[in-house]
C-alpha cells in the first residue's frame, strides 16, 4: 500500500514537473507576443502624433483614425472593409433592393478595380459595361493605388448625373471611355417569362426580395403556362448575379431541394462552423432545371448552382463563375459605423470550396461576342424552293385543319427558338437542352 501511495504521488510530482516544463514556455511566449503587440500600438501612437503635429497640413483626426482602421481591413482580403455610417446605411438600403449608382458590383484585384457583374436593368447594363472589365479611370482621374472605397466613392454622385468611366477589356487593344448617366437603383429581383414550354426564372440579386419574389413568379408562369403538366422544365439563370444574402440562396436552393445539406460554412474555430439542409418540398415538382451561369455569377450565386449541381438536381452550363467562396460578418461599430469582415469560407454539399476557382459548368457554353461593326450578312432564301413551290405540286390532304395548325404552331415555335439564338444563345441551349429531356420522357425512354 505504501509501495502504491508513493508511486501514485511520484506520477503527480512527474506530472508537476512536465505541465510546469510544458506551459513555462508557452506562458513566456504569450508574455513576449503581447508586448510585441504593445509596442506595435505604441508605434502607431508615435505616428499618428507625428502626422498631427509635422504634416504640412492639417488633419482630420477622426479620418485619419478612419483611414488607419479601412487599412487595416483592406490589408486582410478584397472583401473586409470598414463602412462610416454612410456606408453602412448604403449596403443595407442595397440589400432592402433599392439604391443610388450605376448598377456595377466591382472588387479590387492587383490594385485595379474589377466589374464583378453589372446588374440587368440598370445604367452600367444599359453602358455596355461587362464582367470581368476594369474601371481604370474615373472622370479623367486615375483610380490605380486607391483603396476600392475610395474607387467606388469616386464613381457615386447625385441622381442624373453623368460619370465617364474608362474600361480596360480582355480582347481590345486601348482603353476606351464610356458615359453613363446615374440613376437610382431599383432592383427587381427575379424576372420571369415563358419561352415555348421553358419557364424561364432570371434571378438578379440575392436581396431580402428574392425567395418571396421566385415563388410568387415560378407559380405565375406555371399559371400561364396552363398548368404544370404543360411545363417541360426550368432554367434559373444566375448569370451576371454578384451575390448578397446567405439566407436567401438557402431559401432558393432548399426551394428546388427535397433534401440533403444545401451548403455549410467553416471558420477559424471548427466549433463555430454551419450547416444547412434543405427541407422537403420542390416547387418544380421534379422536373428538370439548367443553371445558367458565367463570370459574373458570385457568392451567394455559386451557393445555389453549386448545390443544385451537386445533388444533380440541375444541369449547370455556361462558363466558369467568378469564385467568391468566402462569408462576410457586418459587425456594428460605435457612431452607426460597421465593419465587414471575412470570417468563414463555405462549401457546397459534396465538401467543395470554390474560392478562387469558381464552380464548373457540366457544359461548357460560351456566349458569342456580338463585333458591333461587323456587317450582318442576310441568307438569300431566293436561290432555295420547296416541294410546295413548284408548280402543279399535289397537296397533302392527309391532314386534318387542326393537324396543320399544330404544325404551323410547332413551326413558329422553332423559328422563336432561332430567333432566341442570336439573341442569347446560353438561354436558347438551355431551353434546348429542357426541349431533349422533356422528347425522352420521364424515365429517359
Amino acid at each position: 500500500m505504501k509501495k502504491f501511495a508513493m508511486a501514485a504521488t511520484g506520477g503527480i510530482l512527474l506530472g508537476a514537473v512536465a505541465t510546469t516544463q510544458i506551459a513555462g514556455p508557452l506562458i513566456a511566449q504569450e508574455a513576449t507576443n503581447n508586448a510585441s503587440v504593445y509596442e506595435q500600438l505604441d508605434l502607431f501612437g508615435d505616428i499618428f502624433e507625428r502626422i498631427r503635429a509635422q504634416y504640412v497640413e492639417d488633419v482630420d483626426d477622426a479620418a485619419l483614425i478612419e483611414a488607419a482602421i479601412d487599412g487595416m481591413l483592406t490589408s486582410l482580403d478584397p472583401h473586409s472593409s470598414y463602412l462610416s455610417p454612410e456606408d453602412a446605411a448604403d449596403m443595407r438600403e442595397a440589400t432592402r433592393g433599392e439604391f443610388g449608382g450605376l448598377g456595377i458590383e466591382v472588387t479590387q484585384e492587383e490594385g485595379f478595380v474589377k466589374v464583378v457583374s453589372p446588374i440587368d436593368g440598370t445604367p452600367a447594363a444599359g453602358a455596355g459595361i461587362e464582367a470581368g472589365d476594369f474601371i481604370t479611370g474615373v472622370d479623367g482621374e486615375n483610380l490605380f493605388g486607391l483603396t476600392l472605397d475610395e474607387a467606388v466613392e469616386l464613381m457615386r454622385g447625385p441622381v442624373g448625373s453623368e460619370i465617364i468611366i474608362t474600361v480596360a477589356r480582355e480582347g481590345v487593344d486601348q482603353p476606351f471611355d464610356v458615359s453613363i448617366i446615374r440613376d437610382t437603383i431599383k432592383l427587381t429581383a427575379v424576372r420571369s417569362r415563358v419561352e415555348g414550354e421553358t419557364v424561364v426564372l432570371r434571378v438578379v440579386t440575392f436581396s431580402d426580395q428574392t425567395y418571396p419574389s421566385l415563388e410568387e413568379q415560378l407559380a405565375e408562369q406555371v399559371s400561364e403556362a396552363g398548368g404544370i403538366e404543360n411545363v417541360n422544365g426550368f432554367v434559373i439563370d444566375l448569370r451576371n448575379n454578384p451575390g448578397g444574402l446567405l439566407n436567401q440562396a438557402i431559401a432558393v436552393s432548399d426551394a428546388f431541394l427535397d433534401a440533403g445539406e444545401i451548403t455549410s460554412t467553416r471558420g477559424r474555430n471548427p466549433n463555430d462552423g454551419q450547416r444547412w439542409n434543405a427541407r422537403e418540398g420542390d416547387l418544380a415538382e421534379g422536373l428538370p432545371i439548367v443553371v445558367l451561369i458565367n463570370g459574373g455569377s458570385a457568392s451567394a450565386s455559386e451557393i445555389v448552382a453549386g448545390a443544385l449541381q451537386d445533388h444533380r438536381r440541375a444541369i449547370v452550363i455556361g462558363t466558369n463563375s467568378f469564385g467568391k467562396g468566402s462569408v462576410q460578418t457586418v459587425m456594428p461599430l460605435r457612431g452607426d459605423s460597421a465593419m465587414r469582415l471575412t470570417t468563414a469560407r463555405y462549401y457546397t454539399p459534396s465538401g467543395r470550396s470554390i474560392q478562387a476557382l469558381g464552380i464548373s459548368p457540366d457544359i461548357i457554353v460560351e456566349q458569342p461576342r456580338r463585333d458591333p461593326e461587323a456587317e450582318v450578312e442576310e441568307e438569300e432564301d431566293r436561290g432555295f424552293r420547296s416541294e410546295a413551290d413548284l408548280r402543279g405540286a399535289l397537296d397533302n390532304d392527309s391532314l386534318t385543319e387542326d393537324e396543320i395548325e399544330l404544325i404551323e404552331a410547332d413551326r413558329l415555335r422553332a423559328e422563336d427558338a432561332a430567333a432566341l439564338r442570336e439573341e442569347d444563345y446560353q438561354l436558347a441551349y438551355a431551353i434546348d437542352i429542357l426541349k431533349g429531356l422533356s422528347a425522352l420522357g420521364p424515365n429517359g425512354e
